[in-house]
């Protein structure tokens, strides 16, 4: 499943709407991105701004301080980056 930096950056842009739309220090929306992205389609809710401590590890949690998107992978939040290889990656949080 591929996983392009354009993709990336739409989801980027939708969470920062949804958090200008919402004025709230957090919140969790349904994943409209799953019938588009094969990458996404495992992650049923979009955690923006949540902390990774307490965020759901079947979720996608983005991070906008970082611009960042994180998933769960093997017990650790890793940032979600573009693949080059056709599988999804990730990149252990900094």
């Amino acid at each position: 499943m591929m996983v392009t930096q354009e993709e990336i950056n739409e989801v980027i842009e939708w969470c920062e709407g949804v958090k200008k739309e919402k004025k709230v220090m957090f919140t969790i929306e349904r994943n409209p991105f799953r019938d588009r992205m094969r990458w996404m389609a495992r992650f049923p809710l979009i955690e923006i701004d949540r902390p990774k401590e307490t965020a759901a590890p079947n979720n996608l949690v983005y991070d906008s301080t970082m611009r960042r998107l994180y998933q769960k992978m093997g017990g650790d939040w890793m940032e979600v980056v573009p693949d080059l290889e056709g599988s999804i990656v990730g990149r252990e949080k900094e």
